[in-house]
């Protein structure tokens, strides 16, 4: 059942809530967005609504990891990122066992416009030390994910989630490994295949975007990329070396995200595989619907299998 990840973030802390007690949750007056309401309701104790002051917030949630709790602090990627040297100072530098979750991210929330889509927030995470990035692609790979940060992930992390829904595609009974890219569809062709990379909310169309090109016989590989720092630099490359090009599909800007990761993978091993990065290049979100702007900037369906087409 299609599920914003949201939703599935706010479900999951709720249900954790009641075996770890060491869990709280801080929220800058958009709990009913960010689906923190859901703990708040559980746990009234536990729960702090700070208010519209997300840099005060950020400090407060570096001083409770420091007394021994695990502090989620919820808003908009776009909020939280603009508090940029406060999370640096107070949680990165500080090393502070602190879970940013920003929501509401890309232009893939639509109608309410650029000013509220988080466009460089994987980017200004990614260049902090020790803050580990991530950005599920479901429903079920949220809920693991949290778990994860509750039960073993050490240190400043980031939480990248969707206001629209997603379409199930975590498999069933596969292990969960954070820290590999996964892969969803194989192709027929052993080598010399083309290969998609994506994560979060353009998962989906690239799965999509796949199953248009079988139809006419281009067959592609499907990667999931959940965790964006540490990545993994391994898989990267032996995708590299085996495909005939790479396309990275990230609802966020070209410029130090997904296809920038990517990248940096491929120059240091010294791929000779094509790279094409699809998302948003060097400009701000609009408003209009989600699908629409997924069209316009490429990352949808129609316009991945366009693009396949056109490289040939």
């Amino acid at each position: 059942m299609a599920k914003a990840t949201r939703q599935a973030f706010g479900e999951a802390l709720a249900k954790l809530g009641e075996t770890h007690s060491e869990i709280v949750v801080l929220d800058a007056d958009l709990s009913k967005s960010t689906k923190s309401e859901l703990f708040a309701k559980k746990f009234k104790d536990r729960f702090f609504e700070m208010g519209i002051a997300e840099a005060n917030m950020i400090g407060t949630a570096a001083g409770l990891a420091f007394s021994g709790k695990i502090p989620f602090l919820c808003s908009f990627g776009a909020f939280l990122t603009g508090r940029y040297d406060t999370i640096r100072l107070s949680v990165s530098y500080a090393g502070a066992n602190v879970r940013l979750v920003g929501t509401h991210a890309g232009v893939g929330i639509g109608d309410d416009g650029h000013s509220q889509m988080g466009l460089e927030d994987i980017a200004l995470m990614r260049a902090l030390p020790q803050m580990g990035v991530f950005q599920p692609m479901d429903a079920r790979e949220t809920e693991l994910v949290v778990e994860y940060l509750v039960k073993e992930w050490k240190g400043p992390a980031y939480l990248r989630l969707t206001r629209q829904n997603l379409p199930d595609l975590y498999p069933a009974g596969v292990k969960f490994d954070p820290l590999k890219l996964l892969q969803l569809k194989k192709s027929s062709v052993s080598s010399g295949a083309v290969s998609l990379i994506a994560s979060g909310g353009t998962v989906g169309e690239a799965m999509k975007a796949a199953e248009m090109l079988e139809s006419t016989g281009v067959s592609v590989n499907v990667w999931n990329a959940l965790t964006l720092k540490p990545f993994d630099c391994k898989t990267t490359a032996a995708i590299a070396g085996q495909s005939k090009f790479i396309l990275t599909i990230e609802d966020h800007s070209v410029i130090g995200g997904l296809g920038s990761a990517v990248a940096e993978v491929m120059a240091e091993q010294g791929s000779h595989c094509r790279l094409i990065r699809l998302g948003v290049q060097d400009t701000f979100g609009e408003s209009a619907e989600g699908f629409e702007l997924y069209d316009k900037h490429g990352i949808s369906a129609s316009k991945i299998a366009e693009t396949i087409k056109r490289l040939g």
